[in-house]
């Protein structure tokens, strides 16, 4: 049975999912950012088995999420550093940090973002890169891009009206939005 890809989808959100939505993934690229770059190490601090790990390694070089080095001759050994759009993965990681923590932590914060000069411990928010003014839900509204196809045009338009609180997540006939916008 093959899996569903979102490769060819114009969703970003579908398109990231298919580069690290699979949940091995995310935690080796956090363990990538963490200093681990060797297969041993992710396998032990992970607990993962090594051909699943094996599998995933190689899926996020092919992506070009990290970059296979070899840093041993005989026998043939490898490391794994993240790349530059691996490291621009970060942030999302951190936002999940925050959001577990939030949400998930009944015995606590394990673990969380501080400021390396201060020692404070930092929230992680999701800003407009221009002004610097946080993002707001009822403020800031999914939009269709230059590139955006008529489906995927009339689905964001529909999602900025539900945001917004314009309209309802269905539409007249009650099909939701995301059954109506497949159906386009």
């Amino acid at each position: 049975m093959h899996r569903k890809t979102f490769r060819d989808m114009q969703c970003p959100i579908a398109r990231s999912l298919e580069r690290v939505g699979e949940w091995w993934s995310i935690l080796i690229l956090r363990e990538a950012g963490y200093g681990t770059t060797r297969f041993d190490d992710f396998q032990r601090r992970l607990d993962i088995a090594p051909n699943m790990l094996t599998r995933r390694l190689n899926a996020l070089v092919e992506e070009g999420l990290l970059e296979r080095r070899q840093y041993c001759d005989r026998p043939p050994r490898f490391e794994y550093v993240l790349t530059d759009a691996g490291r621009d993965f970060r942030p999302v990681l951190w936002a999940l940090l925050a959001w577990g923590n939030r949400h998930f932590a009944p015995e606590g914060i394990a673990a969380q973002l501080v400021d390396r000069e201060t020692g404070q411990v930092v929230e992680p928010v999701v800003v407009d890169a221009v002004t610097g003014a946080r993002l707001d839900p009822k403020r800031h509204i999914p939009s269709a891009g230059p590139a955006a196809s008529e489906n995927m045009r009339a689905r964001l338009a529909r999602a900025a009206e539900f945001v917004t609180g314009e309209s309802s997540p269905e539409t007249p006939d009650g099909r939701s939005v995301d059954d109506e916008a497949t159906a386009v």
